[in-house]
């Protein structure tokens, strides 16, 4: 894979064969930020599941309130930060908000002490952080690759965040060995690492502003005739539909740990498991979804995170069901992530493309949380085998319906926008 140092993604070729093995300058100045955000994320976070209810003893269904707020509570500030990005035509500066936000938030935690409250207010400042950012930082990339291209640099961009996710908890471990378990030290670096990632968005990624519509495009009226558009609609639809089957990498990684009495030092390597996955497959998977469909790809991530649930509570043991579960999960993040919104760039009117990536992505965060609280009740109530089984067959009849509202809009997502 070569990596371009051309900004512009328009620019002629010599050769159409050549230009599939490009992304842009500014993809890859994106990747960067997100890898060393991630590092400093997945410090904190590898660790919080087994913290939270092993060490704080909170049970299920408060622990899935609090992973439930960690990803949704904060969801429709990805609307308010889709909105005025392309209200004010500044990506770049909406995304760099939300990255600053984040990593002045991990100074919170060393404050929060065993406070669950405290805990939940700084993950809520994070989580605000990532809301604001991420719609912009991914509207971004579309603007900087060609349509035809959109899986290939999603695929990229999600391969260099996870190298970040992987590196995350490696480094947390290394840190917490150097200064006999010193938390403290784990939320030093991780906000130091996150103000760097700062630093490189301020310098190096370019927010396209020549190529953004004119502000005036983007009005309420606009906003509201997003979902008038069918193809939009059904993306909403799908997006929320498959939010309410993922119960979460927390209960995942809590469900492999109680099922094979794994030690508490080995639980942040689960996470390692899966991004390592994730960072095998995320390109290739993004090449894959441009050639044969960004649609199959998607509903194959779907159908391994089904095949995740059914093995938790499967005949299958030991080592090879470590191996498969993360596997399949890191494949089920490599399929769905990206390609969902590089599924969704096309069919988004260019003057609110921003907003209508936060519209699905808010969609999926607000359903996850549902999700994640209802999963949580369901173990206090039935124990995690019977909730896993019941969240493995929710999964597979979603998939069938994400399928078929996918399959609608198969031909407006392979057009050009």
């Amino acid at each position: 894979m070569y990596l371009s140092s051309i900004d512009r993604p328009h620019a002629a070729t010599t050769s159409r064969r050549r230009a599939l093995f490009l992304v842009s300058g500014n993809v890859f100045a994106l990747g960067a930020v997100s890898l060393i955000t991630d590092i400093s994320s997945e410090m904190v976070t590898a660790v919080l599941p087994v913290y939270l209810m092993i060490g704080l003893h909170l049970s299920p269904t408060v622990y899935g309130v609090v992973d439930g707020t960690y990803t949704g509570a904060t969801a429709l500030l990805r609307l308010v930060g889709g909105y005025v990005a392309d209200r004010a035509s500044r990506r770049k500066f909406i995304a760099g908000l939300g990255y600053g936000l984040s990593a002045v938030a991990k100074l919170g935690l060393l404050a929060a002490g065993n406070a669950v409250g405290a805990i939940g207010a700084v993950i809520a400042i994070d989580r605000t952080g990532k809301g604001l950012r991420t719609a912009p930082r991914d509207a971004l990339i579309t603007l900087s690759t060609p349509p035809r291209l959109y899986g290939r640099a999603f695929g990229v961009h999600r391969m260099m965040d996870t190298i970040g996710a992987f590196a995350g908890p490696l480094v947390a471990l290394a840190i917490l060995a150097g200064t006999a378990q010193a938390y403290d030290a784990v939320f030093v670096a991780s906000f130091c690492i996150a103000a760097f990632g700062v630093l490189v968005l301020v310098l190096f990624v370019r927010d396209h502003r020549d190529e953004q519509p004119p502000k005036a495009t983007v009005t309420p009226s606009a906003l509201r005739g997003l979902l008038r558009i069918a193809p939009v609609r059904r993306l909403v639809l799908a997006a929320c539909l498959a939010g309410m089957v993922t119960i979460g990498d927390g209960f995942v990684y809590l469900l492999l740990q109680r099922r094979e009495e794994l030690s508490i030092g080995w639980f942040p390597l689960l996470a390692v498991g899966t991004n390592l996955s994730y960072l095998v497959l995320a390109t290739p998977l993004g090449v894959l979804a441009d050639k044969i469909g960004r649609q199959k790809v998607v509903i194959g991530g779907y159908l391994a995170l089904m095949l995740v649930y059914v093995l938790l509570f499967g005949p299958l043991g030991g080592w090879p069901l470590l191996i498969v579960v993360l596997g399949l999960y890191g494949l089920f993040y490599a399929s769905t992530d990206g390609v969902l919104i590089a599924l969704a760039g096309p069919v988004l009117p260019s003057g609110v493309r921003t907003t209508g990536i936060a519209l699905i992505q808010t969609g999926q965060a607000l359903s996850y949380l549902v999700s994640s609280v209802l999963f949580g009740l369901a173990w206090t109530t039935w124990g995690p085998t019977g909730a896993i089984r019941i969240a493995a067959a929710i999964a597979a009849v979603a998939v069938i319906v994400v399928a078929l509202l996918l399959r609608r809009i198969a031909a407006d997502a392979e057009q050009p926008a």
